[in-house]
């Protein structure tokens, strides 16, 4: 959760991105994927911070279709590990359109309740994000997709790879 520094990015590194880029038509886009650089295998340390990232995500999308309030996606959340809670990223999910905007998926340990009482609904575009890195680690895992809330479930709108090396 640190911008850019004057520290060389070494091999063995990890860097991550959160792309929040403004594209055709003033649309919003927002995904973040973290890498490993060069050519030598990440450290079992890196590969589970990636993992519990890529879990936290994926597991809190599949929650995703119409009718689910904005309290059963806080409250049924993948929940972090407590290493990793005081880091935690703002929110777990966000809307994006013009820009990052309603609704805010408050984690629980932030969740004010009745303050968003509302339900997802087809047309609805969010980001699903976690930012898994511990208080005095070296490093930490940032991943985000941004997806369409269908009449059946959700559209993953992210066409971008998560790092092999570091899934595997």
């Amino acid at each position: 959760m640190q911008e850019a520094g004057p520290r060389r990015i070494v091999s063995g590194d990890l860097v991550a991105f959160d792309t929040d880029m403004v594209g055709p038509y003033g649309m919003c886009a927002d995904f973040s994927r973290t890498w490993y650089c060069g050519d030598g295998r990440p450290t079992d340390e890196q590969r589970k911070l990636h993992a519990i990232a890529y879990e936290h995500v994926m597991t809190n999308m599949a929650m995703l279709k119409p009718g689910v309030s904005f309290t059963e996606l806080t409250e049924r959340s993948h929940k972090l590990p407590p290493e990793f809670v005081e880091q935690r990223y703002g929110v777990m999910m966000h809307g994006i359109g013009l820009c990052d905007e309603y609704p805010a998926i408050l984690y629980p340990e932030d969740f004010i309740p009745g303050a968003f009482d509302y339900s997802l609904q087809p047309g609805m575009t969010l980001c699903v994000e976690a930012y898994v890195g511990a208080v005095g680690g070296r490093e930490g895992v940032k991943l985000e997709e941004q997806v369409l809330i269908t009449e059946s479930g959700f559209e993953n709108l992210t066409n971008c790879p998560f790092d092999p090396a570091l899934i595997s």
